[in-house]
């Protein structure tokens, strides 16, 4: 009886097997769990930067697969990168890395939200370990080296940067290396790299424009104009190359071409403190001292922490006889600006006039301390002490000034204020050391300026032996007709000039090519 009952049922089971269903052709295929069915879509509404449903559909993906799918993760944290949640995304990016941790691209992302969290080493170490994976990638060498820039490891910085350029080479990685070399002061370097990006990169307009700035901060008024030209060829909109003109033009006098230029500038960036500041030396230069004023001080308002521009409120104050303002600025652009000795010299200039010797005293000295090369401190120094009857500290400030004379006319060919020539020569004649000076040049134009030696603050402070408010009158009167020097593009010796496009110290921070939609990879 057993043995039939296990006869039966192994014919059941076999008949069971003979009657299971076979699939046929054109038929679909059973539906199995697949992790990335979805994610076609979710690159589809990222790229039409439709988030919201970007979102809907990642939720949906990611209860579906119980939060290991890859990709949806990856895209939510660029979203939240997006909207600002840099942490939030920086944690779902360590995610992918832990779910695919062979991947280089997560490691860069996660080393990206890193640097935009402001934690540079660490962002380093991480962008490494993406190099370990991929040697290839000059992504990961361009932004090590921005990394290494704001890490103030700037010999490391050139050397992976100068792989990116091996690797691939892209107008961005010229752009951070010409900044390290303007960071480390030298122009001359700075050149060559922008240089060689123009020859790779013709039609970039920023290129050209930074370039033309570096020969106009130079002098190099030519090459410096044909760079501008260019610009302005391939985009007659772009406000920096058309400020950059206005300021050369405001240099050569041309007042009112350079506001006409202005005008221009002012439609696309009405809130640009380098434009107010520049408009209002051009007033300052047409002797509309309060139309000057106000335009500062709407520069001021737009960048209260640029020590040019309270500089020049600082100048024009004392245009107008304002001592106490002049202190004011000229004391606030100090303390943005405290290794400049002409800062201090025209303070001195306000502490003199508010009848402050002791203090006025002090601000020479150190103008004299921290200025080796001007000769108008030790001048204006030397007029100071000789008004208080310090004749003997006026013959050694004298003699100081006849030495960085003596230096500036051998190493240059540099032209002298003649009102300067003519104060100095009052001034030693008053000491008794001669009425006529070495460094004069006879059959030059007497109104030809001194450029790289404070051409405004020449006209500043003559008739030296008069009173106090004399002092004052004669610096009013002369730095109104003055010539503005050659603008500068990153900085200036010179406050008194305009500085128009200065070159940001601190490198700008560099999206990373990482983040472009391109780069999303489907699974």
């Amino acid at each position: 009886m057993a043995e039939e009952r296990l006869q039966r049922r192994t014919q059941f089971t076999a008949s069971a097997e003979s009657q299971k269903p076979r699939l046929k052709k054109g038929c679909p295929a059973p539906e199995f769990p697949i992790l990335e069915k979805q994610n076609w879509l979710i690159h589809l509404h990222y790229i039409r930067k439709d988030y919201e449903a970007c979102k809907a559909v990642i939720k949906e993906q990611l209860q579906e697969t119980q939060g290991l799918c890859e990709y949806a993760i990856y895209v939510q944290a660029l979203i939240f990168r997006l909207e600002g949640n840099i942490q939030e995304s920086l944690e779902l990016f360590q995610t992918c890395a832990v779910l695919s941790p062979q991947c280089a691209d997560n490691l860069k992302q996660v080393a990206r939200s890193l640097f935009l969290l402001g934690k540079h080493k660490a962002a380093t170490e991480v962008y490494n370990e993406a190099a370990k994976l991929n040697q290839k990638d000059w992504e990961i060498c361009h932004n090590l080296g921005v990394c290494y820039i704001y890490l103030k490891q700037f010999n490391k910085a050139q050397d992976q940067l100068h792989n990116a350029l091996q690797l691939n080479k892209h107008d961005l990685t010229y752009i951070m290396l010409g900044k390290i070399h303007l960071l480390e002061g030298d122009l001359d370097k700075a050149i060559e790299i922008y240089k060689k990006a123009v020859e790779f990169s013709p039609e970039n307009t920023e290129l050209l424009t930074t370039l033309g700035l570096l020969y106009l901060q130079l002098g190099i008024y030519q090459k410096a104009f044909e760079h501008l030209g260019n610009a302005l060829t391939y985009d007659p909109t772009n406000y920096k190359a058309i400020l950059a003109a206005g300021s050369m033009m405001q240099t050569h006098g041309d007042f009112d071409v350079a506001l006409t230029k202005y005008r221009v500038v002012a439609c696309a960036v009405p809130e640009s403190p380098p434009l107010w500041n520049n408009i209002g030396m051009c007033f300052f230069g047409k002797k509309k001292y309060v139309a000057a004023i106000s335009c500062l001080k709407r520069a001021n308002y737009l960048a209260p922490f640029d020590w040019k521009i309270l500089y020049n409120l600082g100048l024009v104050h004392l245009t107008m006889q304002q001592y106490a303002s002049a202190f004011h600025f000229l004391s606030a652009a100090i303390n943005f600006q405290p290794k400049m000795g002409e800062l201090y010299m025209l303070l001195a200039v306000a502490l003199t006039n508010l009848e402050d010797t002791e203090n006025a005293k002090r601000a020479y000295a150190e103008a004299v301390r921290l200025d080796k090369c001007n000769p108008l401190v030790n001048l204006n120094y030397a007029v100071l002490l000789y008004n208080q009857g310090e004749k003997q500290g006026a013959l050694a400030q004298y003699q100081e000034m006849e030495k960085k004379v003596n230096l500036l006319k051998d190493s240059s060919s540099l032209e002298f204020d003649s009102e300067m020539v003519e104060m100095a020569q009052k001034l030693g004649a008053a000491l008794q050391v001669g009425e006529a000076l070495v460094w004069t040049k006879p059959g030059k134009d007497p109104k030809s300026k001194h450029r790289t030696t404070s051409t405004s603050k020449a006209a500043s402070f003559q008739q030296p032996l008069g009173s106090n408010q004399a002092l004052g009158q004669a610096m009013s009167s002369a730095a109104a007709h003055r010539k503005l020097p050659s603008v500068g593009a990153g900085g200036t010796s010179q406050p008194t000039k305009p500085p128009p496009l200065p070159l940001e110290p601190e490198p700008a921070v560099e999206a990373s090519p990482a983040e472009a939609p391109s780069q999303i990879r489907e699974k």
